[in-house]
């Protein structure tokens, strides 16, 4: 299957955007401290503190989001409802980021951003929640069907033949105590 190592990759690229974006966050904070510069009459040492932090707030978040990822892939099974708010909220940041890398910074930054949402959104889709014993397939005993679309059963409601499923049983009749 191509799920597990998808799950991988998208791990090691959420991995990959933490650190750069906590790293270019750092640097855009040192850029603005050295300049010494007031932006409308902001004070640039706030500028610059809050550049840092947000970075690595951001980046911190990738990476809890990429540990969401690499729990999938180890685990081979969909995330949790916490993992899942994780991995769909980064989704839906790398569709805004691609969005505005478009213009600001070009179409390279914009395909990597997309291909990140790609691997993101795999991730989610390929872990199904739902599948279970509804979902086999016919003919595997998991609902009597004759694996033709059909059910082999009598117009009473019981089983005349057929391959798979187990008979069925009335239920037991109430007691008039």
């Amino acid at each position: 299957m191509v799920r597990r190592p998808v799950a991988w990759v998208a791990a090691i690229v959420l991995f990959v955007e933490a650190i750069g974006i906590a790293l270019l966050n750092w640097f855009l904070g040192v850029v603005v401290d050295r300049q010494d510069m007031s932006l409308a009459g902001l004070d640039s040492d706030m500028m610059s503190v809050s550049s840092k932090v947000g970075g690595l707030v951001f980046g911190l978040y990738f990476a809890l989001c990429g540990v969401a990822a690499l729990l999938v892939a180890v685990r081979d099974r969909a995330p949790g409802l916490f993992g899942r708010i994780l991995l769909i909220s980064a989704a839906v940041v790398h569709g805004l980021l691609g969005a505005f890398t478009v213009g600001l910074v070009g179409w390279g930054a914009f395909v990597f951003m997309m291909v990140a949402l790609g691997l993101i959104v795999f991730t989610l889709l390929a872990f199904d929640h739902g599948a279970g014993p509804a979902d086999a397939a016919p003919g595997d005993g998991a609902g009597g069907k004759d694996g033709n679309g059909g059910t082999n059963g009598d117009p009473n409601g019981g089983m005349s033949g057929g391959t798979g499923g187990s008979p069925v049983t009335a239920p037991p009749a109430p007691s008039a105590s």
